[in-house]
C-alpha cells in the first residue's frame, strides 16, 4: 500500500541530513513544527473542498497525508497501529463509537 511504503521513506529519513532532505528538516525541528504542519495541510484541504476547488483538494490531502505519516513516525507510530483502531471500530455505528469514548479536550 502506499501509504505504508511512504511511512517507510520517511523513517529512512529520520536520520538523513536536514539541509537535504525536507522530511528530516521536519524531525530536526521538533513535533512541534511537525505538528502545525499537519494543521496547515488540514486547513487547506478544507479550504479547497469549501470552495470546491477538486485538484487541490487532491493535493492538499497528500501533503495533508504526508504530513501526518511524518507525525505518526515521529511519536513512533505506525500505520498498522492506525489500522488497528479503525479496524476495532469496524461495524460499530459512528454514534455509538464516539459516546464511547473518553473525553479528550
Amino acid at each position: 500500500m502506499i501509504l505504508d511504503d511512504l511511512f517507510q521513506i520517511i523513517q529512512s529519513r529520520k536520520t538523513s541530513n536536514p539541509t537535504t532532505s525536507y522530511t528530516a528538516s521536519l524531525f530536526h525541528r521538533g513535533r512541534n513544527r511537525i505538528a502545525q504542519k499537519v494543521g496547515e495541510e488540514a486547513t487547506e484541504t478544507v479550504i479547497s473542498a469549501v470552495t470546491n476547488d477538486i485538484e487541490h483538494v487532491k493535493s492538499e490531502s497528500a501533503d495533508l497525508l504526508y504530513h501526518l505519516l511524518v507525525l505518526w513516525a515521529d511519536c513512533n507510530i505506525t500505520p498498522s497501529d492506525v489500522y488497528d483502531v479503525l479496524k476495532s471500530r469496524e461495524g460499530t455505528s459512528g454514534i455509538t463509537e464516539k459516546q464511547s469514548r473518553k473525553k479528550e479536550f
